[in-house]
């Protein structure tokens, strides 16, 4: 699995961006809302999810969705297991409504809000209400969902709790507790101030 791909931005486009990385050149296809993130960079870094598609132009049938913060990958990944919602339906959500807005629609149940998208009809909204509301609610994934942005300081400090020997979610809620009160300490302290609460 390709957890991200960090390179220069070839070609950039609100549906999709070519990625050079060493000479090779990754066509990914990306949501309006990473587009509006990216636009202005020469290079960045893209979380990433692979998917196989039957009817992909590729030779292989793989297609790489691309995502600008882990956040909205999450979603994405969540709202493709919702039966009727397949790749092209999430992204077009994500492209329509920023993944807060579907978060706090899931949570709060807004129907009509979901509706809105192109494509989403009510039994597909109930049906996303009915399978995420669960899921989303969940504290580890709304810590996520709630505005904490991707952190290389955090993901570093987790890596270094998780070979300490503590669970990644145990971990994970620790870290973003500290990150809420104070987002730019060193991953040494992330960690220090992290062994106090676990």
């Amino acid at each position: 699995m390709i957890e991200y791909l960090k390179g220069r931005l070839v070609e950039k486009n609100p549906a999709y961006v070519i990625l050079e990385q060493n000479g090779t050149g990754y066509l990914i296809n990306i949501s309006l809302q990473t587009y509006s993130a990216i636009k202005d960079f020469e290079e960045t870094k893209l979380y990433t999810h692979l998917a196989f598609k039957i009817e992909a132009t590729t030779p292989t049938g793989l297609v790489i969705y691309g995502f600008y913060e882990p956040a909205e990958r999450q979603l994405y990944r969540m709202l493709i297991t919702v039966s009727g919602v397949g790749n092209n339906t999430a992204m077009l959500m994500l492209s329509s409504l920023a993944y807060q807005k579907i978060i706090q629609a899931i949570q709060q149940g807004e129907i009509n809000v979901l509706k809105g998208v192109k494509g989403i009809g009510n039994k597909t909204a109930q049906r996303i209400i009915v399978e995420l509301q669960d899921k989303i609610g969940k504290e580890s994934v709304a810590a996520e969902f709630l505005g904490i942005k991707h952190n290389t300081q955090k993901d570093e400090a987790l890596i270094g709790l998780t070979t300490l020997g503590f669970g990644k979610q145990a971990a994970e809620k620790a870290l973003n507790t500290i990150l809420k009160n104070n987002s730019n300490l060193s991953v040494e302290n992330l960690i220090k101030e992290a062994l106090k609460i676990l």
